[in-house]
């Protein structure tokens, strides 16, 4: 198979979807892999790395999607690669689609006409999600440091030290969600000697969680009231809230943040499937704020990719198995093999088979198992 990697082109995106170990592996196993100019470059990974391990470079980017069965991707096409979805029929895209936020990219991979699989669906029987659980842990542990940053004057905060020192109060963080985000939050959050809260609606997991913690930070069952009692004086509310392949629920509205201190600083990890936040909208690197009613959001939608060499590796250490399965048996009977894998198929053939993303745009959805056969 003809495996083809190319350039990330979002915003401030500089992770890359496989690294010179990964092509070693799939060269190994008889495979062809194209990876794009330069592609690596911002994960601190050159074209010579991959050129060492069997790579074969190529410069134009319509070139790899033109030429490959498999595409790798690490973010969902944006409208400028939409044209190339379609350039090779019968072919996979494997990368995070998040398309229950994005009817456009929907649509535009309904149009193409080929097979798409997202890794934030991929899901085992224990419910857990092994390819988003690099990333989310990345962005969680990266969240605590955001808003602390945020929250001082020259990141338009407050002007709060999130650790305190003796005899001034610590900044207070509220996590929203006890799933993997929420836990490297609050790690990060109680190392920085912050006063933690973390709610959640699953009353075991919270128990886990004060087990884990040992009493260093709060627990609560989340409710809207629980919400508002917690958030009202907050200096950082930390946003980790995931329905897998679904709209993340608003569970913070612009009435409760006009009521929050100014220069509270509002993270929202859950931006890429829509926010958790009313007022929620995707920011970038280069411009990761916005104000609401006095306080700060920071809702960069690709929050592990400003620290893109750990985040890659993290990123492929996950992916690989996966690719090399899609890869050595093609796609139909890869998920036939692996019901982790069938979980992320969300498009086939101008079909939506991935029930959530079809709910969320009210569009028609067929089993994935009527396709296969």
């Amino acid at each position: 198979m003809i495996v083809g990697v190319p350039k990330e082109v979002k915003a401030d995106e500089y992770r890359v979807a496989i690294t010179p170990a990964g092509v070693r592996e799939l060269t190994a196993a008889g495979h062809t892999v194209h990876v794009e100019q330069g592609a690596g470059v911002g994960s601190s990974i050159p074209d010579a790395d991959f050129l060492a391990t069997g790579a074969e470079i190529l410069e134009d980017p319509d070139d790899i999607w033109a030429g490959s069965d498999l595409i790798l991707g690490v973010k969902e096409p944006i409208a400028e690669e939409y044209p190339r979805l379609g350039l090779r029929k019968d072919q996979v895209l494997f990368t995070y689609l998040h398309l229950a936020a994005s009817l456009p990219c929907t649509e535009a991979l309904i149009a193409a006409g080929n097979t798409a699989i997202a890794y934030e669906t991929v899901r085992l029987a224990d419910n857990s999600l092994p390819l988003l659980t690099p990333m989310s842990e990345v962005a969680g542990r990266m969240a605590p440091l955001m808003g602390a940053h945020h929250l001082m004057r020259p990141g338009g905060g407050r002007g709060v030290l999130v650790c305190g020192v003796p005899g001034v109060r610590c900044a207070k963080v509220v996590i929203l969600g006890a799933g993997v985000a929420g836990m490297a939050a609050a790690t990060l959050a109680v190392g920085m000697h912050s006063e933690v809260f973390i709610l959640d609606r699953n009353l075991e997991r919270l128990r886990q969680v004060d087990h884990h913690f040992r009493g260093a930070l709060e627990t609560v069952a989340s409710s809207t009231h629980a919400i508002e009692e917690t958030c009202v004086d907050a200096d950082i509310v930390i946003g980790a809230v995931l329905v897998v392949g679904a709209k993340a629920p608003k569970l913070v509205s612009d009435e409760l943040v006009a009521r929050m201190r100014p220069g509270s600083v509002l993270v929202d990890i859950s931006v890429d499937q829509g926010g958790c936040f009313e007022s929620t909208r995707p920011t970038t690197h280069s411009d990761p704020t916005f104000e609401v009613s006095g306080s700060v959001f920071y809702c960069v939608a690709n929050m592990p990719g400003a620290v893109p060499h750990s985040s890659t590796h993290a990123l492929v250490n996950a992916t690989l198995p996966y690719v090399l399965n899609i890869a050595n048996h093609g796609w139909r009977d890869a998920v036939r093999l692996d019901a982790a894998l069938a979980e992320g198929v969300n498009v086939v053939d101008g079909t939506v088979v991935y029930e959530p993303v079809a709910a969320a745009h009210r569009l028609a959805s067929r089993p994935l198992a009527s396709v296969l056969d």
